[in-house]
């Protein structure tokens, strides 16, 4: 199953910021796992990740914030979450190829077959998209690809609701 991410974030629509966006399938991404409205996603990744307006975010970038939230977890829109990295044994398929084993990545369709529960922000060449319960949020005119190879696998879960300060 296929959603937009246009149609799934909270106040895309009437958000002035992402009217004049572009290259922005990290903020989308982000924004469509932790269910945050764009506006927030979009300067959480502008802080955390150094990506600049109407830019594509770096992919080391992400790789270098990602770690550090896989220790520190990572509080978006008074929401906390736990991020782990997935390894290579988790995104890649084993095959026998003239009786060598041989690792490939594997595919968005293999990826959401083997994963059909949990919220994962998946990374493709120049390209991130979220995986919610196995259904595939991405920005639409990037339709559904099954054979895009995976490169990177961010599993996002809630942790412990922030606590607010209460004074009395």
């Amino acid at each position: 199953m296929i959603k937009y991410s246009s149609k799934e974030i909270k106040s895309y629509n009437s958000s002035k910021l992402a009217k004049g966006e572009k290259g922005d399938c990290f903020v989308r991404a982000i924004a469509t796992a932790t269910d945050v409205d764009y506006d927030t996603s979009h300067k959480f990744v502008a802080k955390h990740f150094k990506r600049k307006p109407r830019k594509g975010t770096e992919n080391h970038l992400i790789v270098k914030a990602m770690a550090g939230f896989q220790e520190e977890g990572m509080e978006i829109g008074k929401k906390r979450f736990k991020v782990l990295t997935l390894p290579k044994s988790r995104i890649t398929n084993t095959y026998k190829l003239y009786g060598e084993l041989i690792d490939r990545k594997k595919t968005v369709k293999s990826f959401i077959e083997d994963n059909p529960k949990g919220t994962y922000i998946v990374g493709v060449s120049k390209h991130a998209f979220t995986i919610k319960d196995g259904t595939l949020i991405d920005n639409k005119g990037n339709e559904f690809k099954p054979t895009r190879k995976v490169d990177s696998v961010y599993q996002i879960k809630i942790d412990n609701p922030v606590k607010q300060l209460e004074l009395f």
